[in-house]
């Protein structure tokens, strides 16, 4: 047995003292560079969220700007869906953290309200349709 005591103990220095062997790409090295900046190990860094507090904060204002200019019709429609998609968006991609999930999870959370979308979409224009059809046919209500 010390033979074989006497024989492990070089090979593990010598296995040791080996250089581990590099990355092929810096995609491998990724995981170490992360774990090496200022904040903890799976954490998102604070100027992440406060980029994204700042971008609400103009959204917001942008909106509010939209009101306070007294734009009237379809462009204040447009405006507002716009932006409230957009702050939508962000919440749900940074403070919900969908940027960082499977494909698969973001697909089942999304594709169901684009699919609803399209529907009241296609009711929109089906009632538009209808309505002026029977005002040409029917003539004008009383």
């Amino acid at each position: 047995m010390t033979a074989d005591s006497d024989d492990v103990a070089p090979r593990v220095i010598q296995q040791a003292a080996q250089v581990a062997p590099q990355p092929a790409s810096l995609h491998e090295t990724a995981p170490a560079r992360i774990s090496q900046t200022a904040h903890a190990p799976g954490q998102h860094p604070i100027g992440l969220y406060l980029k994204v507090w700042g971008y609400l904060f103009v959204l917001s204002a942008m909106s509010y700007l939209v009101d306070y200019f007294q734009v009237e019709g379809v462009l204040r429609t447009v405006l507002i869906l716009t932006f409230m998609l957009l702050k939508a968006g962000l919440i749900v991609a940074i403070f919900m953290h969908m940027a960082w999930e499977r494909l698969a999870l973001v697909y089942a959370i999304l594709v169901p309200p684009l699919c609803l979308g399209t529907l009241v979409l296609l009711m929109a224009i089906e009632s538009d349709y209808t309505f002026w059809t029977r005002i040409i046919f029917f003539g004008k209500a009383p």
